[in-house]
C-alpha cells in the first residue's frame, strides 16, 4: 500500500491501528488490604507498584517487536484469607498473570494455591516459612522470612540488650504466630529464658491482663508477633502500667503508623526488625524516596520500596525472556538477580531471597532510624 498517496484522516486512522496492534498489555495485579486497620500497609504497597508501573511505561520497553504498556489492577482482600482466594480467581478470570501481594501470610498461605494453578506468578511479603514450603515454582517471597527476621531480633536482643527474661504475645494470625514461634526458638538458642507465650487477636485493642501477667514475670523485654494497630496500643498500656521494658518486633512494627498510632509511647522503646538494607544509605534509595514523595506527597512506609523493586524485576524477567509468559519470566527470575533500591534479589528453587539483609531499628522523635543490620 502506498501511503504516500492517502488522505489525511485515512493515513492517521491506519497508523493508530498500527501504533495500537504493536502494544502488548502486561496486567499487574495488586492484592492487599485496602480497608480495615491495615488499609495504610495496603495502600503503601500499591503506591510503590505503581510509581515502577508509571516509570516502566515511560521507558516504553520492547518485547518480541511489541512495546509493552503495564496496567495496575489493584483488588482489597481485606487481609482476609477467604477474601484473598476470591481476589486471586478474580485474577485469574481476567487474565492477570503477576501478582504483588498478598501482603499477610494467611491470606497467602491458600492464596498462592490458586496462583499457581492458573499460572499466575505471585509475589508476597507474607513471612510465614510456610508460603514457600509447598515449592510452587509461581510464588517469590520478596523480603526475609521469619525465620531470619525472628534471628535477627533474637539476636540483637540478646547481644545488645542483654535480655535475659523475655515474655512473647501473638495475635494467632499466620504471621504474628510464626514470627514469635522463630523468636521464642531463636531466644531460648541464645540463652534467653521466655517466661510466658500470651495470645491475643489481630481485632484486639486491649492487652491490659496479658501486660500485667507479664509484669508479674518481671520480663525485661517483650516480643510482639503482630501488626501496627495492636502494636501500638500495647505500647501505650505498657508505658500506663509501668512496664518500662523494650518491645521487640517483626518488620509490621517498623511502620510510621507505629508513631501515629502510638504518639508518644513510642519511641527507643521499641525495637523492630526489617528485610532490606537501610534504604536511605543504598544507591538508588534516595532518588526512590524523592521521587515517592513527589508522586504520593508522603514517605513511603515499609514495604513499598520491596513492591517497586520486585515489579522492576519482573519487567527485566520479561526482557531476559523475551516473553510475557508467566512461567518463562518465572524461570527467567530464578536465573537471574537484580538490583533494587533496597538490595539484590535473586531466589533459590522455592522462592526464598538466597541473601537479604535484615536491619533493627527505633524510633526517635516520630521517625524510623536505623540501628544495626545482620
Amino acid at each position: 500500500m502506498n501511503i504516500a498517496h492517502m488522505a489525511p484522516l485515512a493515513l492517521a486512522a491506519l497508523l493508530a491501528v498500527q501504533a495500537n496492534a504493536a502494544e502488548q498489555v502486561v496486567r499487574i495485579g495488586v492484592s492487599g488490604p485496602l480497608s480495615g486497620a491495615n488499609a495504610f500497609a495496603g495502600k503503601d504497597n500499591e503506591n510503590g507498584v505503581r510509581l515502577a508501573v508509571e516509570e516502566l511505561n515511560a521507558q516504553k520497553l520492547q518485547v518480541g517487536g511489541n512495546t509493552l504498556r503495564f496496567e495496575l489492577q489493584s483488588e482489597d482482600d481485606q487481609g482476609d484469607p477467604k477474601q484473598g482466594v476470591t481476589v486471586a480467581q478474580k485474577f485469574a478470570d481476567a487474565g492477570v498473570k503477576f501478582v504483588l501481594g498478598p501482603y499477610n501470610s494467611g491470606v497467602a498461605i491458600p492464596a498462592s494455591r490458586v496462583y499457581n494453578d492458573n499460572g499466575i506468578l505471585m509475589s508476597t511479603v507474607g513471612t510465614n516459612p510456610k508460603i514457600t514450603q509447598a515449592g510452587y515454582p509461581t510464588v517469590f517471597r520478596i523480603v526475609a522470612s521469619d525465620t531470619q527476621v525472628g534471628a535477627s531480633v533474637a539476636a540483637y536482643a540478646a547481644k545488645e540488650l542483654k535480655v535475659k527474661n523475655v515474655g512473647v504475645i501473638d495475635d494467632r494470625t499466620a504471621f504474628g504466630q510464626g514470627i514469635a514461634m522463630e523468636f521464642k526458638r531463636q531466644a531460648q538458642a541464645a540463652g534467653m529464658k521466655v517466661a510466658g507465650h500470651e495470645f491475643t487477636t489481630d481485632k484486639a485493642s486491649d492487652f491490659t491482663a496479658i501486660l500485667t501477667a507479664l509484669k508479674a514475670r518481671k520480663v525485661d523485654a517483650v516480643f510482639f508477633g503482630g501488626y501496627a494497630p495492636q502494636g501500638a496500643p500495647m505500647a501505650r498500656q505498657m508505658k500506663q502500667l509501668g512496664l518500662n521494658v523494650p518491645l521487640l518486633g517483626g518488620d509490621t512494627l517498623c511502620s510510621p503508623e507505629m508513631a501515629k498510632l502510638g504518639g508518644a509511647a513510642v519511641g527507643e522503646n521499641l525495637r523492630c526488625a526489617q528485610a532490606g538494607a537501610i534504604l536511605a544509605r543504598q544507591p538508588g534509595g534516595p532518588a526512590f524516596l524523592a521521587a515517592y514523595k513527589q508522586r504520593f506527597k508522603r514517605e513511603p512506609d515499609v514495604y513499598a520500596p520491596s513492591f517497586y523493586d520486585q515489579t522492576k524485576f519482573i519487567a527485566q524477567a520479561i526482557k531476559n525472556a523475551n516473553s510475557v509468559d508467566s512461567a518463562k519470566v518465572g524461570a527467567a527470575m530464578h536465573g537471574i538477580s537484580y538490583q533494587g533500591v533496597v538490595g539484590t534479589y535473586g531466589y533459590d528453587p522455592k522462592g526464598n531471597l538466597k541473601k537479604t539483609a535484615v536491619t533493627v531499628y527505633t524510633f526517635r522523635n516520630g521517625a524510623l532510624t536505623p540501628l544495626a543490620s545482620y
